[in-house]
């Protein structure tokens, strides 16, 4: 699946990855591939992704992620 971290200024990351994990308002949720399609409110906390090379965080201060077509798209704040 296909992660793209968008900030107003930039697209921070984009790459394949195998899971990735935010932190919604109602709580922690994770994506997998073939995840069903999904719009979310995000709080402040950590996307966290892996990739083959390992695990990565970024931190966030809240943003919308937008889930659909193992395209999991994440605009941060």
């Amino acid at each position: 699946m296909t992660l793209k971290i968008i900030s107003a200024d930039q697209i921070e990351f984009e790459g394949v990855v195998k899971s990735v994990t935010l932190p919604g308002v109602e709580g922690l949720f994770q994506v997998l591939d073939n995840h069903a399609a999904l719009m979310a409110a995000l709080k402040a906390g950590a996307v966290t992704y892996v990739t083959e090379q390992g695990e990565s965080k970024r931190e966030i201060k809240g943003g919308v992620a937008d889930i659909k077509n193992n395209v999991v798209s994440v605009c941060i704040y």
